[in-house]
């Protein structure tokens, strides 16, 4: 038998890179849905989902979702951008590029300029008037260099780095159990905190005049939280809305985890360190009915299967939505729960996720990589 395609172990750092984009989102300038679609794709395998059901969340070709799996085990994160066909060649040598791009990637100060940081007109001068090695170029132009290089002009942010000494073992063993046991394997989060105010999102509307959602700046309502689970071997997503977070909420869903495996074998639970999670009652029930516990490590809350699932959920019950009250937000979530449950193989379904395998096969000569340039005679 053939060996499923999967992604690699990922790294602590990308798989923060990967969860930053799939649940947050990017800034406006760099936003790509090709980015996002093919980080849920590497989220979604790394969490232990087959190729099929990977299809069926991104409405995807499974050839497609090969190609970005076997691309990111060969160049990592760089798979997420696509390569777009090129135009008339280049007039920067290799050099020159190296050059511009350690250039912009180092403080104005340490060159003697006195600026806390770049403009591309700043840059763009600051290249051209050198004297010792001068490289003129234009300010789109050096905008396009820099973009290939990755380098982008954004915020300092911090970092977390896991710091828990069992990484190792906690994600080995989180994939021997979606390796070996993936029809006894779930998934356990919360999904929140989720408000009622009125949420932007896209929709058909006639041209110039979308549809427009009041705003609210008052926030009276309170919050509530989603206790989601999953079922790995069945693609099943359930849960219940809580107003707050707490072991005995957790248990609750921890108990109709059991319930879907009522032969009493073994269960295994994949989720995160929260203190509602490691209390010694939770301990306990789980002893006491053959429910294994496997916990992510620290700040790697990406291992979890889960994760792939709530941007989805949030695209498709929050966003353009305008709720009353928590009752009429939390019953539209679970029909929305009920449909994709029971509607995975429905016609309709399946005619729209050909439509868009049709769409990104078109695209995918263009999108993945540049054509291979025709020899000369």
């Amino acid at each position: 038998m053939a060996e499923r395609v999967k992604v690699r172990r990922l790294s602590p750092a990308e798989g923060q890179q990967l969860l930053r984009i799939v649940r947050r989102g990017e800034p406006k300038q760099t936003r790509s849905v090709i980015r996002w679609r093919r980080a849920t794709m590497l989220l979604a395998s790394a969490g232990g989902n087959s190729v099929p059901v990977i299809a069926r969340l991104v409405a995807a070709d499974e050839d497609t979702v090969r190609q970005v799996i076997h691309r990111f085990n060969e160049i990592g994160l760089d798979c997420l951008d696509p390569e777009w066909a090129g135009g008339r060649p280049r007039l920067l040598c290799s050099g020159d590029e190296d050059f511009v791009a350690a250039t912009a990637s180092t403080r104005p100060g340490k060159l003697g300029v006195p600026l806390s940081h770049w403009s591309i007109r700043k840059l763009a001068g600051y290249l051209g008037e050198r004297a010792s090695r001068p490289v003129h170029i234009g300010r789109e132009a050096l905008r396009a260099l820099l973009h290939r290089h990755r380098i982008t002009f954004q915020r300092t942010s911090t970092w977390k780095e896991s710091t828990d000494p069992d990484i190792e073992a906690k994600l080995e063993r989180i994939e021997d159990v979606l390796d070996h046991h993936p029809d006894r394997a779930f998934a356990f989060d919360e999904f929140g905190p989720l408000g009622i105010r009125p949420t932007a999102g896209t929709g058909w509307a006639r041209q110039g005049r979308p549809e427009r959602l009041p705003a609210n700046y008052h926030r009276t309502a309170g919050v509530t939280y989603f206790h989601g689970c999953y079922s790995v071997g069945a693609d099943t997503l359930w849960g219940i809305n809580h107003r707050h977070k707490g072991t005995v909420n957790s248990l609750a869903a921890l108990k109709s985890i059991r319930a879907a495996c009522p032969d009493g074998e073994p269960a295994y639970v994949i989720l995160d360190n929260l203190s509602a999670h490691t209390g010694a009652r939770i301990r306990r029930w789980a002893a006491r009915h053959a429910v294994e516990l496997c916990f992510t490590p620290t700040y790697a809350s990406w291992a979890n299967p889960i994760e792939a699932h709530f941007r989805v959920l949030r695209q498709f019950t929050l966003a353009n939505s305008n709720y009353p009250n928590h009752v009429v937000q939390t019953r539209r979530l679970h029909e929305y729960l009920r449909w994709r449950n029971v509607h995975a193989r429905h016609p309709d379904v399946l005619e729209a996720q050909r439509r868009e395998r049709a769409r990104i096969r078109s695209e995918k000569g263009h999108r993945w990589g540049r054509h291979d340039t025709p020899k000369a005679a």
